[in-house]
């Protein structure tokens, strides 16, 4: 293949790397239009901040990994996901929204990576905290919107991550920077309480689970990025750890 050829195959991938982004962009539009509270966002996640929740992922190869996601939505972060999969890992998609669930079905059928590694991926369009499964993950990455949730249901979500997990496994999550302060102005009453308690319980696992908070300034909208660990001991002779860096 001469230079020529190869420049003009890039090129192509390239153009339609940003096509499938564009389209992507604008199925995410129109779910959330339909629905913003289980969407969550008006945008899919961004490279940096993909890479930032598949980190543990990455942090555990070449060893083969149970994974789950929930909340993946239109797969930016299942395709950062899929390349770490080391051979013989499993993951397990979880996407409630049938339109999204369907795009991931195709995702994964058509993914190259797979066939080499021979890794288990398997999309099921359910709620994380309805998933029938006996299997405990090393990592959960979570994509779902969970201050647009109620108090009750953040804590049954909360309390199946926790569940899924083995002892040492780590939960990654995100939460959009300013969400509280901008509710807060624009929202009623009722609903800025509502944040207000989803916020104070996420705080409550933090300081009892976090291993590190980073900073996703480039991501649309910005964004923190929690790694919470189930741990070896029960939590009560666990002392809590946050370290703080930004990216």
């Amino acid at each position: 293949m001469n230079d020529r050829t190869s420049s003009h195959d890039r090129v192509l991938t390239q153009r339609n790397a940003e096509t499938q982004r564009n389209a992507e962009g604008w199925m995410f539009l129109i779910e959330a239009a339909r629905d913003l509270r289980t969407t969550g966002a008006i945008a899919p996640s961004g490279r940096a901040l993909a890479r930032v929740l598949t980190d543990p992922v990455r942090a555990r190869a070449p060893h083969p990994l149970a994974v789950l996601e929930a909340g993946a939505g239109t797969g930016p972060i299942t395709r950062a996901l899929i390349p770490q999969l080391s051979r013989g890992s499993r993951l397990d998609i979880v996407e409630a929204n049938p339109r999204f669930a369907a795009r991931l079905r195709g995702l994964v059928t058509t993914h190259p990576h797979l066939t080499a590694t021979s890794a288990q991926v398997r999309v099921h369009q359910a709620y994380v905290e309805q998933l029938d499964t006996d299997q405990r993950y090393d990592v959960i990455v979570s994509g779902l919107p969970l201050t647009n949730f109620t108090p009750t249901q953040v804590e049954r979500i909360m309390a199946r991550y926790l569940e899924l997990l083995h002892p040492g496994g780590t939960l990654t999550y995100f939460a959009y920077l300013g969400t509280r302060k901008a509710r807060a102005l624009t929202a009623s009453r009722a609903e800025a309480r509502r944040h207000a308690a989803v916020d104070e319980i996420m705080a409550t696992y933090q300081r009892t689970y976090a291993t590190g908070r980073w900073t996703v300034w480039g991501n649309l909208p910005p964004a923190y990025v929690w790694h919470l660990q189930r741990p070896l001991v029960s939590a009560d002779q666990r002392a809590p750890r946050l370290d703080r860096v930004s990216r």
